[in-house]
């Protein structure tokens, strides 16, 4: 078990949930236990199956049928809150609303303090000149780039990631792996996100999370040390990315739960 004496941000204490279909059931998550301070950058992998995008739905409140608790600051996750942003592999942009509009979802940009957030937020994600573009207007990259201005929008807490690079090409994925890296060294917002991407969880995380399968359990926790900005043709770059891949590729004899 790895500790930190960083007081933790987010808490996720003894976590297990079974899917009931009829009499089957199948037993997706068992005993997750799993800390990250304000400011870490958490990066679950693992095999399809092994529960890692039930466990953001259960972080953000969008399932609340499990045994454990998840807390944010100490106050129990029972629902979803301004404090979880959330991103999609799909970008989920409304089609009738420009980036702008979008950005502000249900706020209304005749608000001068909403429409300030959407400005320091466009320039953050560096879409400048493209505020009153629309959805079909714009590549998929650039409409990541507005779900993830819209998850920030309210300041979370935490910002939860799933695949949220998964549908895009190789050189759009890494170009928007570097922004989401410079928001978060800007911004310093909690972040976890889920990937298949070996190379992706490496290059963001400050730790990695690597879950076995069936039941989803936390097989290890391997801690990033490597300086920002990180090259991935490095030695020690690559050194922790087999470092990764081997604990995805043996399984353990035991079942261990672990807290970072």
């Amino acid at each position: 078990m790895t500790t930190t004496t960083t007081k933790a941000l987010l808490e996720i204490d003894n976590v297990s949930k079974i899917f009931r279909n009829g009499a089957s059931t199948t037993h997706v998550l068992d005993r997750m236990n799993l800390n990250a301070a304000e400011g870490d950058f958490v990066t679950v992998i693992g095999p399809s199956g092994c529960g890692k995008s039930t466990l953001l739905k259960i972080i953000a409140g969008l399932d609340t049928d499990y045994v454990g608790t998840v807390s944010i600051e100490g106050r129990k996750v029972d629902r979803p809150s301004q404090e979880k942003g959330f991103i999609f592999q799909e970008h989920r942009l409304f089609p009738w609303l420009n980036v702008e509009s979008n950005i502000a979802a249900d706020l209304s940009l005749s608000k001068p303090d909403v429409r300030e957030r959407v400005n320091e937020l466009i320039k953050l994600v560096k879409l400048e000149g493209f505020e009153k573009a629309y959805p079909r207007q714009i590549s998929g990259g650039m409409s990541q780039r507005v779900a993830i201005a819209r998850a920030l929008l309210r300041k979370p807490k935490v910002l939860l990631l799933d695949e949220p690079f998964g549908a895009l090409d190789a050189f759009t994925r890494a170009h928007l792996q570097e922004a989401l890296l410079d928001i978060w060294q800007k911004n310093r917002t909690t972040m976890v996100l889920v990937t298949h991407d070996i190379d992706e969880a490496v290059f963001l995380s400050s730790r990695v999370v690597v879950m076995d399968a069936k039941p989803g359990r936390i097989k290890s926790i391997i801690p990033i040390d490597l300086p920002y900005p990180r090259k991935r043709t490095g030695t020690a770059f690559q050194d922790i990315r087999t470092h990764v891949l081997r604990s995805l590729e043996h399984s353990d004899t035991e079942e261990p739960s672990y807290t970072i």
